[in-house]
């Protein structure tokens, strides 16, 4: 959409399809408009690692129906002293942008306390021809975490962390979002017991969102949308191991969310316009068990089962709003069944999800992976209550998505060779699918799915030099008409060629992605056929002393003007010629670490 509010497509699907886990917690976005998706939360300050799950071969976190992108914070590294931290600071030529984050911790590997903060801002950026984009803001985060363990092994993990976003453009958007604020908290405990052990995690995520259409532009009619989506959760699970051959898990979950938004217009903006998410209530129990079997030592098999009830309610339907201070008042109800023909907005799912998985290593070299699973997804608070006006109506009536999938991979492995092939199919029954009318209102209906794919990787590696292929192509079909799914990426390849010595690394990136004329003029979503590009980034890092580094990436090196497929279409009106939000174009980036 912009600088911000990056959007993970996986396997061709996005937004509630896409489980984002911050060290263990879900956070839910506050924007009906997803300018504030689960990524815009990954710290800065300290960057975790990233694991991204297409299919179900663990169900602790939940059913997976397009994929799970699990970040995790590692723990800090004492070595042999009692403190340790780091500072960065750094900045980009193309939009000015720059940024200064830093973390310090003291104690040991058994006890430590850390605190970490961050700031960074940017102005607007200009694509590859020149044309200015918006996209600033300006992003502010501190967090203190910290860890006991005990000598039996009990462990106490806490977490507390806030992020300010201010003044955030968006080309992708009719509006602007001059606050977002981010509370987060996590409190986990643990301890080994027999051949195992087991985990209590609980959270609490809040988000509350102000988004506009004149604080950062122009604007002859005011509008203002106030948000807010309050999470809490807990997490209990045990894990066992029977000898040296089977691994089982259960656990139990139990997480609260409320979403509320409310949009107002007028001259004083005193006029409730629509209620887009209408005090949105949804309560979910979950109860999964697993288990993992080496029947052999070339042959692992394992299993699992989970069960979710989902509740949701929008406590506010019966609520009035008048699309302008002189229409007529009417409800989200009343809108519902006007538009669906629904009178009941409350829904309950009994979600049952499951999978089968293998491992057969069939000789020193190759290893063969398959995997089954049906994953049940009830949808999101968008796609079932969203209430703006009677132009973008979500569909209190919506039955749970039901995702059959199959997956086939051959990893191997052969002296400085490393590759892994794989075929999936994922066949979807109730696939919820957004439609916009000609009239440009916004309605959501289930039909049958099915999306193919095919992924590679090969990767060679002599210790100095190494490279690495990746190529991934996917095709989305909406089985009941024969059209194409929206926000399907084309064929995609990444090239990389990188150098290492003596702490010295440079890299070269060549992506690489075909033309894309699949497309659903009907959602709303693809903004028309997409061309090819091809684009070409450096990046280096080198100690300049004992505890200092220079890491530095140019991006783009040709300046070309390019945009992924599934970027937003650009609603700037100050630039109505753009089709897409385009990235930026050639782009230096240079920061000084200093660590201890």
């Amino acid at each position: 959409m912009g600088g911000r509010g990056l959007e993970p497509v996986v396997r061709g699907q996005s937004r509630e399809r896409v489980d984002v886990l911050l060290d263990g917690i879900r956070v839910e976005g506050a924007c009906p408009n997803r300018m504030d998706p689960p990524t815009s939360r990954l710290s800065a300050a300290l960057p975790p690692a990233l694991e991204v799950r297409t299919s179900n071969r663990t169900l602790r976190w939940g059913a997976i129906a397009g994929g799970q992108v699990v970040a995790t914070t590692a723990a800090p590294d004492f070595g042999d002293g009692a403190s340790t931290g780091h500072l960065t600071v750094g900045g980009a030529d193309n939009g000015d942008g720059w940024l200064v984050n830093g973390s310090a911790a003291v104690g040991s590997d058994e006890a430590w306390l850390r605190l970490a903060a961050g700031y960074d801002e940017a102005d607007d950026y200009q694509d590859g021809d020149g044309e200015t984009v918006r996209s600033a803001y300006q992003n502010t985060e501190g967090r203190l975490d910290g860890a006991w363990t005990s000598d039996s092994g009990l462990y106490v993990k806490g977490m507390a962390s806030r992020q300010e976003e201010r003044d955030v453009k968006y080309a992708g958007a009719g509006m602007d979002a001059p606050k977002t604020d981010t509370d987060l908290y996590r409190l986990e405990l643990g301890a080994p017991v027999a051949n195992g052990g087991w985990n209590l995690m609980a959270w609490q995520a809040d988000v509350d969102h102000v988004m506009d259409n004149f604080s950062l532009r122009d604007a002859t009619m005011k509008m203002l949308t106030a948000s807010e989506t309050r999470t809490r959760g807990a997490r209990l699970t045990l894990d066992q191991s029977i000898g040296y051959t089977k691994d089982l898990a259960v656990g139990v979950d139990v997480e609260s969310n409320d979403w509320d938004a409310t949009m107002y217009n007028g001259m004083a903006l005193d006029n409730t316009a629509s209620l887009l998410w209408p005090g949105v209530e949804r309560d979910r129990v979950g109860l999964f068990a697993e288990a993992f079997h080496r029947i052999r030592v070339n042959l692992r098999l394992g299993a699992g089962l989970r069960y979710d009830r989902v509740e949701m309610d929008a406590t506010r339907a019966g609520d009035s709003f008048r699309m302008n201070p002189t229409s007529m008042p009417m409800t989200p109800a009343s809108v519902y069944q006007s538009v669906y023909g629904v009178t009941d907005v409350d829904a309950v799912d009994d979600n049952i999800s499951g999978f089968l998985s293998g491992d057969w290593r069939f000789s020193d070299r190759q290893a063969l992976e398959l995997t089954a699973s049906h994953s049940v997804r009830s949808p999101g608070v968008t796609e079932r209550y969203i209430v703006r006006g009677t132009g973008w109506v979500g569909n209190p009536g919506l039955d749970t998505e039901k995702h059959h999938k199959l997956e086939l991979a051959l990893s191997g492995q052969d002296g400085n060779w490393q590759w892994r092939p794989a075929l999936w199919v994922d066949r979807v029954d109730d696939f919820v699918l957004r439609d916009q009318t000609p009239s440009d209102q916004v309605r959501y209906r289930s039909v049958s799915a099915r999306l193919l794919g095919v992924e590679a990787a090969l990767q060679w590696n002599n210790g100095r030099w190494s490279t690495r292929s990746k190529l991934a192509s996917v095709r989305g079909e909406n089985r009941d008409d024969g059209t194409a799914l929206p926000q399907i990426p084309p064929v995609q390849f990444v090239q990389t060629l990188a150098w290492q010595a003596q702490g010295h690394t440079l890299q070269a990136e060549w992506q690489v992605a075909r033309r894309q004329e699949r497309i659903d003029p009907v959602s709303g979503l693809d903004a028309g056929p997409s061309a090819g590009y091809g684009v070409l980034n450096l990046s280096g890092n080198h100690p300049l002393m004992r505890n200092l580094s220079l890491g530095w990436a140019l991006d783009n090196l040709f300046d070309k003007a390019w945009a992924p497929h599934v970027s937003r279409a650009n609603t700037d009106p100050f630039n109505p010629e753009a089709v897409r939000v385009n990235e930026p174009g050639r782009t230096l980036r240079v920061a000084l670490t200093a660590r201890w």
